[in-house]
C-alpha cells in the first residue's frame, strides 16, 4: 500500500495505534506513514478522507431537538 498522510484539525491531541503501539498526533500536526494503513488503527472519530490524506476533525456533538 502507498504512503498515507494523517492531519489533525483538532484542538487537542489525537491518539491512534501503529503496529500495536500508541502514537500521539499533536493538535494541528501532520504525520506520514510510508507503509499505508495496513498497521494503523484509528479510533472512531470525525474524519474526512481525501485520496491519501486523512483529516482528523473535532468530534461531532449530537444534540437533542
Amino acid at each position: 500500500m502507498e504512503k498515507v498522510t494523517i492531519r489533525s484539525d483538532r484542538k487537542d491531541d489525537y491518539k491512534f495505534y501503529y503496529k500495536g503501539d500508541e502514537v500521539v498526533l499533536g493538535a494541528g500536526k501532520i504525520i506520514s506513514i510510508a507503509t499505508g494503513l495496513n498497521d494503523v488503527v484509528l479510533p472512531t472519530c470525525a474524519m474526512k478522507i481525501i485520496n491519501n490524506l486523512i483529516v482528523i476533525k473535532e468530534d461531532v456533538k449530537h444534540t437533542k431537538e
